[in-house]
């Protein structure tokens, strides 16, 4: 395996957050019946992206793990996971508001592990 290759290639966790906005009352139902199904135990970082929210149907989030071009950067695996959230949220016809997103390069990350007992 090339390791040039392997290198350009990073993977990213991002967390897409966002405000639902002008939400009838089909898509409230709609959300509602499902909310079980996208709480806290529903977090996961998957290509697909996960949704998790409330029954107060206000916030959202989406967890993605996006893999691209560490040339691209960080920017990059943002821009990609706010386009897959606004084409998700659309596709299902809600509204939303103020998308933003942080992103943890998973190849850069330093993991500081306790020392071990002696």
């Amino acid at each position: 395996m090339d390791t040039d290759i392997a290198a350009a290639q990073h993977s990213y966790r991002v967390i897409v957050r966002g405000t639902f906005a002008g939400l009838g009352n089909e898509a409230r139902a709609a959300l509602l019946a499902e909310v079980d199904a996208h709480g806290l135990a529903g977090m996961r970082f998957t290509p697909e992206g996960s949704l998790t929210y409330d029954r107060t149907l206000k916030h959202f989030s989406y967890r993605y793990e996006i893999h691209s071009e560490a040339a691209d950067g960080e920017e990059m695996a943002g821009a990609i996971a706010e386009d897959l959230a606004e084409r998700a949220l659309a596709s299902q016809g809600w509204g939303f508001d103020r998308l933003r997103s942080t992103v943890t390069d998973m190849d850069t990350m330093k993991i500081n592990r306790k020392p071990g007992r002696r």
